[in-house]
């Protein structure tokens, strides 16, 4: 690990004015590119006190031992610079786009003799029509097979197009009409390419003129009596309107567009482009990667716009780029995009309209290909192995921790304090094993004396499991109940995992000290930072950037939050819903619900005389006054307060089980598969 003052340029040497720069490790390999309005102030931010900078930077500029730097005479040509570098040195410490395929087009050849339809990936060539992105290459010829029975343009390589010229016989489509055969001379050259020209047309958006020309061919073949040729025109536009169908409008006045939607972590994000065409999404593509250095959201759209337009050229950058967060400064941005495409483009965040609700959906598929991502990671077995691994070598522990427990605190102001406590078995979770807690010993929000609380409760029934039944004894499994169910707290992990820092670590250590347990390891997990923190230690250990290991205890630890905060709605929703009519006797639901039907509220039952509640069918005379008793001894509860507005609510919306969704933040936690088993969670 080198020290970056001994590698620091001395005062003055760096210029301030645009420029890149270029970290270097001990063997002189590249490990990172930048870009600054200003090399002086860039490069002086990543020399300052090490304790001051992110861990992913500081990870950087110590493992780096020389810096340079080029200077440039505009941010656009630092801009660009940068994006040369990053593709020439592959740098491990800059954000790299995993899955950075080509994507393939659908291309017509019109620099041919005989135009040809093809599906085409890498650079562009000259002369030749582009249309897309597609996702897939089988998305293209499902397209271009339906639109060969209107448009029969040339489909075959030169290869077959030759022996067809040799042998005089045109190939397969040729026969079945897809075809109109120009190898054999069925249609001449000039009419092939209006043909080809007509399938342009058509790709491009222009598709009422064609729909409507076959329509009145139909009804005049009709009109004929040519029934035959009336049903063949009456297949071709319904192929055509199904081709239409695959690229709905979506965006009015045959918008040409981008739409950049990003999701992420504290480890990863993903990027999902839609590509607009014509008012048309024409394809989609996406990417992930690992946030290796420190960015934001505005740092990756600038990365991905670099991935995305560095090698194109005219058209291919359309006139909107629409992205969730603007780079800083954006203007160097837009000036590139701009002479990438040779007209103005406007890169903006979309506010309202059409163009908003469109962004959403984009931002839904970023977030379902993070998941779905993070999903197949976490499912992969020899990943799995090389995590726990990882977590023994960096926690010092004699053996992979096979059995891992996660605990966390929730709260909302100090109210409903519970606490979660997961289990993970060889990487994967046992949702079965689930347990949650109301925190008993005191009032109040104290993370910590609800941390060591849950733990001494959790362990002393451990203790008490083992000493009633012993473990194993005379061969016999005594940590399984009679029906072949595990005992609820008879396993112990090998791993104890906490969320937080220093005080929950200490007082989970205490609370198995005091226990007498000392052959279970505890450690915690920082948010902040993701860093880990071990019992006593006053400096966490800093798993690497890419650590499996990392990836598994910030899994364990984002469920245990997940599962706690769950279950600390559903008490607070239900205290929320609570009623003065839950305490007299006798009243089922089904007459507490016509009450409140009734009156519309319990205030304005609370004011009713006896003889108005005996209106209520199914309330008799006696029922009536024993909740008139009730209701008049009962101490009207405090209004229900929105948290999230500080909004006092009346009684009406009280009653209609308003609940406020703001717990730890406004956010709206995910809903997952572990929702069905927290019923099966059980409180000791």
């Amino acid at each position: 690990m080198a020290d970056p003052s001994s590698y620091r340029p001395k005062p003055g040497q760096i210029p301030d004015s645009p420029g890149v720069y270029r970290f270097r490790d001990e063997h002189r390999r590249v490990i990172y590119v930048g870009k600054a309005k200003s090399l002086r102030q860039r490069l002086a931010s990543y020399f300052q006190d090490l304790a001051g900078l992110h861990p992913r930077t500081r990870t950087m500029v110590t493992t780096a031992a020389s810096v340079e730097w080029t200077v440039v005479s505009t941010e656009v040509e630092a801009l660009q610079l940068e994006y040369s570098w990053i593709k020439e040195y592959d740098p491990r410490f800059n954000v790299k786009y995993r899955d950075d395929k080509s994507y393939p087009y659908l291309a017509v050849t019109m620099n041919e003799q005989f135009p040809r339809v093809q599906v085409m990936r890498g650079h562009k060539r000259k002369g030749v029509r582009y249309f897309g992105p597609y996702g897939h290459a089988w998305a293209i010829r499902d397209t271009v097979d339906l639109l060969l029975r209107v448009f029969p343009v040339r489909t075959c390589s030169a290869g077959v197009f030759k022996n067809a010229e040799r042998t005089g016989r045109p190939c397969l489509l040729g026969y079945i009409g897809k075809c109109s055969a120009p190898c054999v001379e069925r249609i001449s050259a000039e009419d092939h390419r209006q043909l080809a020209d007509e399938f342009c047309d058509f790709m491009a958006g222009r598709t009422g003129t064609y729909i409507r020309r076959l329509e009145r061919q139909m009804t005049d073949a009709a009109e004929e009596m040519e029934y035959e040729r009336a049903a063949r025109l009456r297949d071709d536009i319904e192929a055509l309107k199904k081709a239409m169908e695959k690229n709905a409008v979506v965006l009015a006045d045959a918008t040409d567009a981008d739409l950049m939607a990003v999701a992420e972590d504290e480890l990863e994000a993903a990027v999902q482009i839609f590509h607009v065409r014509g008012g048309r999404v024409r394809g989609q593509r996406g990417w992930v990667t690992d946030k290796v250095e420190a960015v934001t959201t505005g740092d990756l759209v600038e990365h991905a716009l670099q991935q995305l337009y560095g090698e194109e050229k005219g058209d291919s950058v359309p006139k909107e780029v629409l992205v969730p967060a603007l780079p800083d400064p954006v203007e160097p941005v837009q000036e590139w995009l701009t002479t990438r495409r040779g007209s103005n483009v406007s890169l903006r965040i979309p506010q309202r309209g059409d163009k908003k609700a469109l962004m959403e959906t984009v931002q839904r598929n970023a977030l379902q290909a993070l998941g779905l991502h993070k999903t197949k990671r976490a499912s992969d077995l020899t990943t799995r192995s090389r995590a726990l691994e990882e977590i023994a070598e960096a926690l010092d522990l004699d053996s992979a921790p096979l059995r891992i427990e996660c605990y966390d605190i929730s709260h909302l102001q100090g109210d409903d304090v519970v606490a979660s406590m997961v289990v993970f078995e060889d990487g994967l979770q046992r949702k079965n094993e689930y347990r949650r807690f109301q925190i008993k010993g005191f009032a109040g929000q104290d993370d910590v004396r609800s941390m060591h609380e849950v733990i001494t409760r959790r362990f002393k029934r451990y203790l008490a499991e083992k000493e009633k039944t012993g473990e194993w004894a005379d061969g016999e499994n005594t940590l399984t109940e009679d029906d072949g169910r595990p005992k609820r707290f008879a396993y112990p992990p090998q791993l104890v995992v906490v969320d937080g820092g220093q005080p929950q670590v200490a007082a989970a250590q205490k609370a198995l000290d005091e226990l007498g347990i000392d052959d279970i390891a505890v450690c915690g997990l920082a948010k902040r930072l993701e860093e880990v923190w071990l019992p006593g230690d006053d400096d966490p250990v800093v798993l690497p950037r890419t650590s499996e290991g990392l990836y598994l205890l910030q899994r364990v630890r984002d469920e245990a939050h997940r599962f706690a905060i769950t279950y600390q709605r559903t008490k607070r929703a239900k205290r929320f819903r609570a009623s003065p009519l839950d305490d007299v006797p006798g009243l089922g639901e089904t007459r507490k619900q016509a009450l409140v039907k009734h009156f519309g509220s319990v205030k304005k039952l609370r004011s009713a005389t006896i003889e108005q509640i005996c209106e209520v069918p199914g309330i008799g005379r006696k029922t009536a006054e024993v909740i008139a008793v009730a209701l008049a001894e009962a101490t009207p509860a405090a209004p229900a307060v929105n948290t999230a507005t500080g909004e006092i609510m009346e009684d009406e919306e009280y009653e209609a089980d308003a609940v406020p969704d703001t717990t730890e933040g406004s956010a709206q936690e995910p809903v997952s598969a572990g929702a069905s088993n927290e019923r099966r969670g059980q409180e000791p």
